[in-house]
């Protein structure tokens, strides 16, 4: 496995923090910590902890594409990056 230098969340300075508050925009089922994967340190999302400009865009975008008022609902989200990922062949 690649390592690559993050930044500790504990560690964040006010710009990376402005960009992790744009979870805040997901959906509440998001906030849960999934089992197996309860460091929230680790992941893709700290590997982007260098560029937060880019993690501040990533994760508005994701948010407002999330919106629950946009006309589609969750479960159709749902489809949509399930056959997205299965047409890009993604393991996740």
């Amino acid at each position: 496995m690649t390592w690559i230098r993050t930044i500790p969340l504990a560690e964040a300075d006010e710009k990376l923090q402005e960009a992790l508050r744009q979870r805040e925009l997901y959906p509440s089922e998001y906030a849960e910590v999934v089992r197996g994967l309860e460091d929230r340190d680790a992941g893709i999302v700290a590997s982007h902890t260098l560029i937060p400009e880019a993690l501040y865009h990533a994760f508005a975008t994701f948010g407002a594409l999330m919106s629950p008022e946009l006309p589609l609902s969750r479960r159709q989200h749902e489809m949509i990056a399930t056959m997205v990922s299965v047409t890009n062949r993604c393991f996740y």
